[in-house]
């Protein structure tokens, strides 16, 4: 049931970008108004994700996931009434208030399920849901759009959303929380006080920021560069990357576990060696004027991000106490979204006016080797505390 709800969380957000090309002609916008409509949804989803988390911690997570899921649902739709940019953006960063609840309430859900044996595993499995939901959005957010008008597009993902609501209305079960949790509610110096928490947090803006770029400009990129339609830019932009990444997530959550048990700072080792490995992909993306070479770098760059993804929020609650999970995934979604997500379409936007699309989505290469050196360190610092509590 989380996974279908993860679907329809990425799925309302990708089907903007396959249409980009129509409201472009339509609202007469340039490539930097374009960035901002993707960087206003990661605005408000980052700023709202700190309140999110509190919010989880404290209430019941069937409660938040349900309420969330209608919300962004509901924006969604009225998304099609748009008839100015302003209004356009309004209701694109207004989703990103309803979306930002469901990820702290899923990861929390999931892990009271799952100790630290199976965590990444279960983590690794949900986070296909996030790919599959990209490839929907993408293809049929282009296709509709190309029958219907892009208006449509956003009525059948958010009457869809709506009713997957009033299933899991009935279907989805809240897991117990322990006495001890409930009445800490831990603070948010209980996710901070430990270094590796920082370098986590740091790596994840850096990733976010490679994803949501290549994710928000690659539909144009293919339309413009390569002269695909609406409908095949969305697919091939999306359908590459996240059936490979729903191919890596569950490898990078396995490997995650079985070297976890091995050393502390085993999820993030996988993470930093996924991430530095993708980077000459994620350059070559920009770079290749041929499609097939362009496929090959976005799926090969697709699986090794599936292995990253599947431990974002796994490794960081190997170095926070349990009662505060709620606030940290808020938070490290605060950073990823609002640090990353925000600046990365509108940063790009304005980058591609002045060297083109191609350089500046190539530049992007250089996030992820910086993001590799700081889960390095993050795993060095987990190894360290360990050695240290064993002497002590």
């Amino acid at each position: 049931m989380l996974w279908w709800t993860g679907f329809f969380n990425y799925a309302d957000r990708q089907a903007i970008f396959s249409v980009f090309p129509l409201l472009e002609k339509q609202f007469h916008l340039d490539i930097v108004q374009l960035g901002w409509l993707g960087s206003s949804f990661a605005l408000v989803y980052g700023l709202a994700s700190p309140l999110a988390g509190a919010v989880v911690d404290r209430v019941r997570r069937k409660s938040a996931i349900l309420g969330g899921l209608y919300v962004w649902s509901a924006i969604c739709a009225a998304t099609a009434w748009s008839r100015t940019f302003a209004q356009l953006l309004f209701f694109r960063a207004a989703e990103g208030l309803g979306e930002a609840f469901y990820f702290p309430a899923s990861m929390s859900t999931i892990s009271a399920y799952h100790g630290k044996e199976t965590r990444s595993r279960a983590m690794g499995l949900h986070q296909t849901s996030v790919y599959a939901g990209s490839i929907a959005g993408g293809f049929f957010g282009g296709l509709i759009a190309a029958y219907y008008g892009w208006r449509y597009s956003f009525v059948v993902f958010g009457g869809l959303g709506m009713l997957l609501g009033v299933f899991l209305y009935f279907g989805l079960r809240e897991p117990q929380r322990a006495p001890t949790v409930v009445a800490s509610a831990g603070s948010l110096r209980d996710v901070l006080r430990t270094p590796a928490a920082w370098l986590l947090l740091g790596a994840f803006l850096l990733n976010n920021f490679v994803a949501v770029v290549l994710l928000t400009w690659m539909p144009k990129f293919l339309y413009d560069e390569f002269h695909l339609g609406l409908a095949m830019s969305g697919l091939t932009a999306t359908i590459f990357v996240q059936l490979a990444s729903m191919l890596g997530s569950p490898a990078g959550g396995w490997l995650a576990d079985w070297w976890r048990r091995r050393t502390p700072g085993g999820r993030m080792l996988v993470q930093g060696v996924s991430v530095l490995a993708g980077a000459p992909f994620v350059a070559l993306c920009g770079q290749t004027r041929s499609v097939p070479v362009l496929i090959l770098a976005l799926t090969i760059w697709g699986w090794f991000k599936g292995m990253h993804d599947a431990n974002i929020f796994a490794s960081l609650y190997d170095v926070i106490p349990v009662e505060a999970q709620g606030k940290a995934a808020g938070l490290m979604n605060m950073t990823g979204w609002l640090g990353g997500g925000a600046t990365a379409p509108v940063a790009i936007g304005y980058l591609a006016r002045a060297v083109g699309l191609r350089a500046a989505i190539s530049f992007t290469a250089a996030a992820y080797v910086v993001a590799a050196v700081l889960l390095f360190a993050a795993a060095n610092e987990m190894k360290r505390r360990s050695v240290q509590f064993l002497r002590g």
